[in-house]
């Protein structure tokens, strides 16, 4: 889609539409959201839904990396103490490594 061809009320609308989305557990509507609105809210000539673009803009940004922070933090702990955690590790894992690293 090509966002100048967007009425500046459709492109509120689609970035709110965007963050909210991001809240039904997929985050990477919010990165989306970031890039795809990051010119309308920070690099174009003032306009009247653009203080609100950049809100969502922003929110969605640290949405990003909150949401990315928990991955990285949940991923690591996993990976490090998953031979520890016996049976109950197994049981969340996909595939199960044979052995002990």
């Amino acid at each position: 889609m090509d966002l100048r061809r967007v009425k500046d009320e459709d492109k509120l609308e689609l970035c709110r539409k965007y963050w909210i989305g991001g809240f039904a557990l997929l985050p990477f509507l919010w990165f989306v959201n970031s890039v795809w609105f990051f010119n309308e809210a920070f690099r174009k000539p003032p306009y009247d839904q653009q203080k609100m673009i950049r809100t969502y803009v922003i929110r969605s940004m640290l949405g990003t990396v909150v949401w990315m922070g928990l991955v990285v933090t949940w991923v690591t702990v996993f990976q490090l103490n998953r031979s520890s955690w016996g049976a109950t590790a197994d049981y969340m894992s996909f595939i199960i490594p044979k052995g002990y690293a």
